[in-house]
């Protein structure tokens, strides 16, 4: 068997998989999750997802040379429809939009019978998930917040339990830790406060533009921003401080 060579976000990802457990990993990139869970052991059955013709194609040439066709299964199809119930102990599902990866869930939720651990890598709308773990019964276990290539991922672990338990007892309400991450806040590394950097850039630019408009939504537009600014700048002095 090859060896395979996964980015850093991919190795997090991996990380939180259980040694042993089947794992389907949905719109698998060319497959390379799957063919290092193999590779390192940590899978004993994974299966791949795509619902577009040319990564289908590259996915089942990439297991292919690995040479580990009892092991593995290439499936083309659209989000869980391409599992049964009960053939899956873990699904990741990464690099998508938060609010795609929900419908993903929503739209396949009978599939998740007998699936133990969801591991999902939203690019954007985290909060959507956490939400929708929180509406579905799924526990939040455990979060990671990584930086590679001058990008910002982070990476959600739950599995069944007390939905609300990762957000009890914090020093924020559950709808900022819905946005934040009650993991992360509780860790409050320093690529969490580059992340909240960034979005202060973010919306200080979109004030800029608005105070250019001459619309006369837009003074209504700047007062929510600034509001959501003042938010944000009370999120990393309080993420400054503690980690001090």
């Amino acid at each position: 068997m090859t060896s395979v060579s996964i980015s850093k976000r991919l190795q997090t990802i991996a990380r939180y998989c259980p040694e042993g457990a089947r794992v389907a990993d949905i719109g698998s990139d060319h497959a390379l999750l799957a063919s290092y869970l193999l590779v390192k052991g940590i899978a004993s059955f994974v299966i791949a997802g795509e619902l577009n013709e040319g990564p289908f194609q590259a996915a089942k040439k990439q297991i292919h040379t690995l040479q580990v066709k009892d092991r593995a299964s290439v499936r083309k199809g659209n989000g869980l429809a391409v599992l049964q119930p009960g053939e899956a102990d873990v699904v990741c599902i990464a690099g998508m939009g938060g609010q795609l990866i929900v419908s993903i869930l929503e739209a396949g939720k009978d599939k998740l019978e007998g699936v133990q651990r969801l591991i999902l890598q939203p690019n954007v709308g985290e909060e959507a998930v956490r939400l929708w773990m929180i509406e579905n019964g799924w526990q939040l276990i455990a979060e990671s917040i990584l930086q590679e290539d001058g990008v910002i991922y982070e990476i959600l672990v739950a599995e069944r339990g007390n939905p609300t338990l990762p957000y009890e007892g914090k020093d924020r309400t559950q709808q900022e830790l819905l946005r934040i991450g009650p993991f992360l806040w509780v860790e409050k590394s320093e690529v969490l406060q580059a992340k909240w950097l960034h979005e202060h850039e973010k919306w200080q630019k979109i004030i800029v533009q608005l105070k250019r408009s001459d619309k006369p939504e837009a003074a209504e537009r700047i007062k929510e921003i600034e509001a959501e600014v003042k938010w944000i700048d009370e999120v990393i002095a309080c993420l400054r401080t503690d980690k001090q």
